[in-house]
């Protein structure tokens, strides 16, 4: 275990995926720092089991985008996903963990919202129609996600 994984307590296995995009269906992809040519929507960890989903969206989005959203500007697309946490980063979590719970929001923000990462975490984005955005997603859940925006936005969840 390295010293970062050892000072940090372990990651809750509950999580947000949040897909960002804009009226037209742009949608906003990140590259993980840590994985480069792994690109991806929003997503992050409950930093406690009490913190709302909604908060660890909002704080989520701020943290990796630099955008700035009250909670009542997301939209809980009722889907929780749970998959195998990729062996390069159970370390992360306790002794034994091998499955996350995550849980699908999605959140429309005007075209030319401007983006500032957090370069630790990410070192790239760009704006993608959904299509296109899919087929990018290294991860099947997220590439879902945004497959089901169209349908989830005409209200037909």
């Amino acid at each position: 275990m390295s010293s970062e994984t050892s000072a940090r307590p372990p990651k809750i296995p509950e999580s947000v995926l949040v897909v960002i995009h804009t009226p037209r269906l742009d949608v906003l992809l990140i590259e993980r720092a840590d994985a480069p040519g792994y690109w991806q929507s929003v997503t992050g960890s409950k930093d406690s089991l009490e913190e709302p989903l909604a908060d660890t969206c909002v704080r989520e989005v701020a943290e990796e985008t630099g955008i700035v959203v009250d909670a009542a500007r997301l939209r809980d697309c009722g889907l929780a996903n749970v998959y195998e946490i990729y062996p390069r980063w159970r370390a992360r979590y306790a002794p034994g963990v091998t499955h996350n719970t995550e849980h699908v929001f999605a959140l429309e923000v005007p075209a030319g919202t401007p983006v500032v990462l957090a370069p630790r975490e990410h070192v790239a984005y760009r704006w993608l129609p959904w299509r296109e955005a899919a087929d990018a997603c290294f991860s099947p859940s997220n590439a879902e996600a945004i497959l089901h925006l169209p349908r989830w936005l005409a209200g037909a969840a």
